[in-house]
């Protein structure tokens, strides 16, 4: 993977994860860099399932896909800030 490549990544799973972030209601305890990774993971998973379906090429913007991977993004950072808040 190229540099252009890592940081199209880090700047997509921080657009992801902050959308993701603003779909959980309350406070989260958890930190922007956490808020990456678990966007980053979420648009790598959510591209995935949305190639699976068959819905990640089309013609306009993939709206589908994006809302898959806002959802896998919101579960990902309401799972992370129950473990952490359980600390």
């Amino acid at each position: 993977m190229e540099i252009s490549g890592i940081i199209s990544a880090i700047i997509i799973g921080l657009i992801i994860g902050v959308l993701g972030r603003l779909v959980v209601p309350g406070r989260q305890h958890i930190g922007v860099l956490w808020t990456i990774v678990v966007g980053i993971v979420a648009a790598l998973l959510g591209s995935a399932i949305a190639a699976g379906f068959g819905v990640a090429d089309t013609k306009g913007p993939d709206w589908i896909e994006w809302f898959i991977q806002i959802v896998l993004a919101a579960i990902g950072i309401a799972a992370l800030d129950r473990t952490k808040g359980r600390r």
